[in-house]
């Protein structure tokens, strides 16, 4: 049986011919990486370092009051969002929805986006590839004062586009 015409799997990484043990796992009750002002959390899933650049997963914690950035767009990642508990706004370059448990959205490269949560949902959050989105959550949890010149730089080092 083929794939359908124009579908295929990417060229090979691995080239052995027994696999390996390569498997790694992060355990249900490991203490969140982050802690945001409010009272969120970023769990580090699945950093692009961990997985060869191939996507960065983390799970999102909201804490009680509404926060989440306004709408922006990446250049070089798309990003996907889902929703495991309680509910999240997001905006899909148009208009602000109301995402609830086992929603889903997906947002390619240059798609316009944005994110608010509150009430302690949670989410999943999927970056591809894997880019340091490490460093741009830590500076913001950090709270660090920035001019409006280094802010701009943060932000294009970073993918991240306001509209």
């Amino acid at each position: 049986m083929s794939l359908p015409r124009g579908r295929h799997y990417p060229p090979d990484t691995y080239h052995g011919t027994d696999g390996e043990v390569s498997a790694w796992m992060r355990r249900a009750g490991e203490p969140a990486d982050l802690t945001f002002r409010g009272g969120g959390t970023c769990e580090y899933l699945a950093t692009g370092d961990r997985t060869e650049g191939r996507f960065g997963l983390y799970r999102w914690s909201f804490g009680e009051v509404e926060s989440g950035p306004d709408p922006h767009f990446h250049r070089s990642i798309s990003e996907q969002f889902y929703v495991l508990s309680g509910e999240v706004r997001l905006f899909d370059g148009s208009d602000w929805t109301t995402a609830r448990s086992g929603d889903f959205l997906h947002v390619p490269e240059g798609g316009v986006h944005g994110f608010r949560g509150g009430g302690h949902a949670t989410m999943l959050l999927m970056f591809a590839p894997g880019g340091p989105r490490e460093d741009y959550f830590e500076t913001l949890a950090r709270g660090e004062e920035m001019s409006e010149e280094q802010r701009a730089e943060f932000m294009v080092r970073h993918d991240t586009y306001w509209v």
